[in-house]
């Protein structure tokens, strides 16, 4: 999975047994078994687990030190002959001090033994008592230990040997709950990979604010944070422990392990190495990252080795990633982006100073959806809703399906209606440039949309209004829009929407309380194919012109997008993603049919992108030439489409 930018990682917590070390190296050695035959590269185990984190005077036993080691060396003969990269608890002493460590053990090799820095001394805890602080060790120092010459110190980060981006860098429990942990400036020196084993007992309200540290810690520092606890068999004198894995990416949730288990946990997730680099190579801390003097470390790079296997994907991936999983994370996406169209639409209403707001209006989403935000729009700033001017204006394609939704909208939603058609006035300019009606052309679309747009900018002059624009981020996407036609508004409260959300923020608002013939409305339209209606309808009077059966299913496009702009995926990684949300839904080869057009419509159409009206950025990706989206207009897609042509090629099929 290394070409897809996947590792495989998991937390584990064995069921242990307090100070009996032979006991918790086999359940060690039964949960790495679990975890090998899963293809896990990378595993971390809790705290002190080989010995038990609750021992409390008995670390100062030296019988019991002993028995961990040999515990230690156990593991390591049963790991060499796995390419498996464990991380392991244990008290290891050195030089007469007791440290609290993690061991790091590669193909049967202890790579290297890391001290804990901050030991928990407050409250229920007392590590002081028996640990020192790793706080001044330097990994340039050796010991022996399990038989083997290690490296001992804090300054030690791990690198995959084939995989030059795969650094690993580990913190021990506490680390993680100081001011500046660790894991910080191991990730400023390269690392990507966070790992923490920890035994963090249970008390009400923890493991949420558990949950919120490590989900900003692998926020801040752009990389994949993967966290085990100790569980049951700890010592339940004063405490419990839960047992709580968790992995996070960047800061979003991948696992975490059921708590108050009685067995053991093995819980695995893939992590993206090619999302944590994009996201880094767009951070200005990662750019911009100078060390202070008196904090600048020189860190001591081991390497290790593991698999490469192909497996299936351990993560989900949503056929829909504009949209949120959960129906009330759905409920305050859409919420959010009504809001900020609405505040942005107002912001530029009140600096303009504009009585009028003039939209075109033609039963279909995206105008649907942007007068609902000028409605809107007028509510929060106590203007007459009047003051809307909505212009419906049929064409040789317009249906009575969509001209009745459209007029049902204006009327009960109150706003100011005109209705205006563009057909005597098209006619006429085909006579004007030679142009045979009758030839269904670019030319003949074109002329309807250039002749609508000319109609709501003069009104926008005859009533001192502003034109807002209905267009979307995916039509933005795919170029499919007509240059300075329905291309250019004086503000577009879309822009920053694909379709497949803009589909879900109408049914949102129809699912609302609204009026029951708006409603109605609102479900036809839903309902109703998307067509720009600029080719003459069927015989029976219905949409003849379909928009995805010409430029393909805009879901397929969204998913594109995302993953092209927000993470600049690889096509090859893009289609096997496609692959896998859509595997119910379209063949490999139509997924590949249509990206292949999605490059092709996204790298020749940036020169409409380059001149793009203002509009509301609502997510993280914007195609606005101001900042968010910068390509040249005659960028070459050579290198994108000998990609796609390889993917034809391993699939022996052609188009």
């Amino acid at each position: 999975m290394h070409s897809k930018g996947y590792v495989r990682i998991a937390t584990i917590t064995p069921i242990i047994q307090v100070a009996n070390c032979e006991y918790n190296q086999s359940q060690i050695i039964k949960t790495l078994q679990e975890a090998i035959s899963n293809d896990t590269e990378l595993a971390v185990y809790p705290e002190l687990c080989v010995s038990g984190y609750t021992c409390a005077d008995l670390f100062f036993q030296n019988t019991l030190l002993q028995e961990t080691e040999n515990a230690v060396k156990a593991l390591c003969e049963f790991l060499k002959d796995y390419k498996i990269f464990v991380v392991i608890g244990a008290p290891v002493q050195v030089q007469g001090k007791l440290y609290n460590c993690a061991i790091i053990i590669n193909k049967g090799k202890i790579l290297g033994i890391i001290p804990k820095k901050y030991l928990a001394n407050h409250n229920e805890f007392c590590e002081k008592r028996w640990f020192t602080s790793g706080f001044y060790t330097k990994g340039t120092h050796k010991i022996c230990y399990a038989g083997q010459e290690v490296l001992f110190g804090c300054d030690l980060l791990f690198q995959h040997k084939n995989i030059p981006s795969l650094i690993v860098g580990i913190e021990i429990c506490e680390d993680l709950w100081a001011c500046i942990p660790p894991s910080s400036f191991y990730c400023e020196a390269g690392a990507t990979v966070i790992l923490n084993p920890s035994s963090s007992n249970a008390i009400i309200g923890k493991s949420n604010y558990r949950k919120a540290l490590i989900q900003q810690q692998s926020a801040r520092c752009l990389t994949a944070y993967a966290y085990a606890s100790s569980g049951f068999g700890e010592s339940s004198t004063d405490l419990v422990f839960d047992g709580q894995g968790l992995i996070y990416e960047n800061g979003h949730f991948l696992k975490e392990s059921s708590r108050f288990s009685l067995s053991n946990m093995v819980t695995i997730a893939d992590i993206d190495l090619d999302r944590i680099l994009h996201d880094r190579l767009n951070s200005n801390c990662f750019k911009e990252y100078f060390p202070l003097k008196d904090k600048e470390t020189e860190y001591t790079l081991i390497e290790f080795e593991t698999y490469d296997k192909e497996h299936k994907l351990m993560r989900e991936i949503s056929p829909h990633p504009f949209i949120p999983e959960s129906i009330e994370d759905q409920n305050k996406v859409c919420e959010e982006i009504f809001s900020i169209q609405t505040i942005g639409l107002a912001q530029r209403i009140r600096h303009i100073g504009c009585p009028t707001i003039i939209i075109g209006i033609s039963g279909g989403l995206d105008s649907t959806l942007a007068l609902l935000a000028c409605v809107k729009t007028c509510d929060l700033l106590e203007m007459d809703r009047g003051k809307i001017l909505a212009v419906t204006m049929p064409g040789f394609g317009t249906t009575d399906r969509t001209y009745q939704n459209a007029l049902t909208l204006m009327k009960k939603l109150g706003v100011t209606i005109k209705e205006i058609s563009i057909q005597k006035a098209c006619i006429q300019h085909f006579q004007d440039i030679g142009h045979d009606i009758s030839i269904h052309d670019a030319t003949y679309e074109n002329t309807q949309a250039r002749e609508r747009t000319q109609i709501l900018m003069d009104l926008a002059n005859k009533y001192h209004g502003i034109v807002v624009g209905t267009g979307d981020l995916s039509e933005l996407a795919l170029g499919w829009a007509t240059y300075n036609g329905d291309h250019m508004s004086m503000y577009s409260v879309n822009s920053g929407i694909p379709k497949t959300l803009v589909r879900y923020l109408v049914r949102w608002i129809a699912d609302g309380n609204i009026n029951k013939e708006v409603k109605d409305a609102l479900y036809d339209i839903l309902d109703t194919p998307v067509s720009p209606e600029l080719l003459p309808p069927d015989i029976a009077g219905n949409i003849a012109q379909k928009t995805e059966e010409t430029i393909g299913p805009y879901e397929l496009h969204d998913f594109f997008l995302f993953y092209i702009i927000r993470y600049g995926y690889s096509p090859k990684k893009i289609y096997y993603l496609a692959c896998i949300a859509f595997k119910e839904t379209y063949c490999q080869k139509t997924i590949l049919k249509w990206l292949k057009s999605f490059y092709k419509r996204f790298f020749s159409q940036q020169f409409k992108r380059s001149c793009l009206p203002d509009g509301p950025k609502v997510g993280s990706i914007s195609l606005s030439p101001r900042g968010s989206w910068k390509m040249p207009s005659d960028a070459s897609f050579h290198i994108w489409f000998k990609q796609l042509q390889e993917i034809e090629k391993d699939c022996n099929y052609s188009n």
